[in-house]
């Protein structure tokens, strides 16, 4: 009864917060749309081009500039106003929308546009954790930390399942057009919220010579440090070989199970419930396993889920098995963000998120790798080879970061 009272009066704590609130909601906005974008572009892409390597390479071109500027964007953003940086993204990524919807009301949208606006809403992504994930962090209390992270977390893993639905629903009705003006609209309600974020931080002046030696000084930490080494190197692996199977998810959809677009939508929504009731669960209170259990368990307890997906006898089962793996996603995604704010400390945090989201944008490598198998040996082998390596690359990880906790 009594961790029942304190788990409701951190939510009402959390909940009383304006800054929190305002951040949660911008992420439910802008993740809903990434999510969105991604199936609906990829499910144009298919219809265009009927190629499983043209759909990743356009679903790559969102995620590539994490790695290109992920490390750079946190070096920046310890100098330059987040709340700045963050209210700029929201601007250009409506910009980009508003530019494709015309195209396609115009009948002249190609995929190479939506790869370009792709690469400018990823540019945007590419400063999330520097900005608005270290914001959400710092908006509360330390108690209350872990538990704003998770429940922003939970609402990520929401809007990658309100995400795919719509865009299948909308794209069945009314084309890729329609996609792209809803997602402008909402990346403008974005930009309006954040003009009301209340935030202050402690800026240094910008000097780019500096840049190399903030970026060693970051890697130097993070590789003498057991627990952040071993959410990079977890983030890297998941990021490079588990989660690349999104962009073969329409494939699967269309090819394997014979299912219209809105039913593609259902299945790479799956993920994401099954993610969002893990969420809540890790809202509920302190979790009982470290960090490292929650994040190496979860992401093999994912990676097995998403390689019997394409195996599944029946579609319900496929999204079933998704829906089971998206609890091990929840734990992995959560700890990669909390870990990295709870241990790292506040004059070098942008640089450790900044690393955190190159390690991210190890996708589009994955992406590529995935969709060229896919092309060779078909979007089920594709999926079951790189899960497979991916199941042995994070278990020796976990062994490892292990092993050097008990030695240290």
């Amino acid at each position: 009864m009594t961790q029942q009272i304190h788990h409701v009066s951190g939510l009402r704590r959390l909940l009383a917060t304006p800054a929190f609130l305002r951040l949660w909601a911008i992420g439910g906005c802008v993740n809903t749309m990434r999510f969105f974008e991604l199936l609906s572009a990829a499910l144009f892409t298919l219809d265009a081009t009927g190629s499983g390597l043209a759909v990743a390479l356009v679903s790559a071109a969102r995620t590539m500039p994490m790695l290109l500027f992920g490390a750079f964007s946190g070096v920046v953003t310890e100098a330059v106003s987040r709340k700045l940086v963050l209210q700029i993204g929201q601007v250009l990524t409506c910009a980009a929308a508003v530019i494709i919807a015309i195209l396609a009301m115009l009948g002249l949208v190609r995929p190479w546009h939506l790869a370009v606006s792709s690469f400018v809403s990823g540019m945007v992504w590419s400063t999330e954790m520097a900005t608005r994930r270290r914001m959400v962090g710092e908006s509360v209390e330390g108690p209350l930390v872990s538990r704003a992270l998770a429940l922003d977390t939970m609402s990520n893993s929401g809007s990658r399942l309100v995400g795919p639905i719509a865009a299948g629903v909308i794209y069945q009705l009314w084309g890729i057009a329609g996609c792209y003006i809803v997602s402008a609209g909402v990346y403008a309600l974005a930009a309006c919220i954040t003009r009301g974020v209340a935030y202050h931080q402690q800026s240094r002046r910008f000097v780019f010579s500096r840049v190399p030696r903030d970026l060693a000084e970051g890697i130097a930490f993070a590789r003498g440090h057991i627990t952040i080494a071993g959410v990079l190197a977890v983030t890297i692996a998941m990021n490079l070989l588990a989660f690349p199977y999104g962009a073969l998810v329409a494939p699967i959809g269309r090819q394997v199970f014979d299912v219209p677009p809105t039913l593609v939508g259902v299945l790479a929504a799956s993920e994401a419930f099954g993610a969002f009731t893990g969420g809540m669960w890790l809202t509920s209170g302190e979790p009982r396993w470290t960090g490292r259990v929650l994040m190496v368990g979860g992401s093999l307890v994912f990676v097995t889920c998403v390689f019997l997906m394409p195996l599944a006898p029946a579609f319900p089962l496929a999204c079933g098995l998704l829906a089971l793996g998206g609890f091990g996603s929840a734990a992995f995604a959560n700890m990669q963000t909390s870990l990295v704010v709870l241990y790292a400390p506040v004059e070098i945090r942008s640089r450790l998120m900044g690393l955190l989201t190159v390690c991210i944008g190890m996708g589009p490598l994955g992406i590529l790798l995935i969709g060229f198998l896919a092309d060779r040996v078909g979007p089920m082998r594709a999926i079951d080879i790189v899960e497979t390596m991916c199941f042995i690359w994070v278990a020796w990880i976990g062994l490892r970061w292990r092993r050097r906790e008990l030695v240290g």
